[in-house]
């Protein structure tokens, strides 16, 4: 069962393997939004960018980027991923909320 460690929370859940980064992180409450996006985001359909996170570690034990993610992320490091459009496949440390 994989593992999610969440920092700045520094929390930590359990999840199946195949689990959507996204679907996981809110319902164990966690802050995944930037102030406005908790009201006006896409609902997790990878269109708005506003779910972003950093992978710390463990980038390997994620699903491949998705056509959407590199659309939105083009500009970004290759670090940063859409919580929406990210699949977990084994234990990862991500950063909500990046600068």
């Amino acid at each position: 069962m994989p593992t999610i460690r969440y920092e700045p929370d520094a929390k930590e859940i359990f999840v199946v393997e195949e689990t959507i980064l996204r679907d996981a992180t809110i319902k164990n409450g966690i802050d995944l939004y930037k102030t406005f996006a908790k009201l006006m985001n896409c609902g997790g359909v990878g269109q708005c960018g506003t779910c972003v996170v950093e992978v710390l570690s463990g980038a390997e034990s994620l699903s491949e980027r998705t056509d959407a993610e590199e659309r939105k992320l083009r500009n970004k490091p290759a670090t940063y991923r859409l919580a929406c459009q990210t699949l977990v496949l084994g234990d990862i440390t991500v950063r909500t909320k990046p600068k």
